[in-house]
């Protein structure tokens, strides 16, 4: 597996913002789908955003089309969640993962490589 690494995790109040960072690790020649995925303590893992690292094309989830974005720095490997205007609703542990751009990056099968997750918690 190739290695993810999130940071940027914390505590916020309601309505505060946060950047998330996942720095992946480039192989090969190809530029992969990146994306990042949710999990709240007794649901299911939840994508809520991805990207095609090779294009910059962006996919949300509905419920957080307009509140967060993904973006990159191709020199550093980078990809970014900015999530402002945070709801309780958003606390969860989030993940970056990765899969080849050969798949839809908007479809979450296919995601092999996971980083360890980061911690966001918003309080009302």
């Amino acid at each position: 597996q190739v290695p993810l690494v999130e940071s940027g995790g914390g505590s916020v109040q309601a309505g505060g913002s946060l950047r998330l960072s996942c720095v992946w690790s480039q192989f090969s020649y190809e530029r992969p789908c990146i994306a990042w995925f949710r999990e709240a303590p007794g649901k299911e893992r939840d994508m809520v955003a991805a990207m095609e690292t090779r294009d910059g094309t962006t996919f949300y989830a509905d419920s957080v089309k307009g509140r967060f974005t993904v973006s990159q720095d191709n020199l550093k490997n980078t990809i970014y969640l900015q999530m402002n205007s945070l709801k309780p609703d958003d606390t969860a542990i989030y993940y970056c993962a990765r899969k080849s751009a050969f798949f839809p990056c908007d479809i979450v099968s296919n995601y092999g490589s996971w980083g360890q997750g980061t911690q966001v918690t918003v309080s009302s």
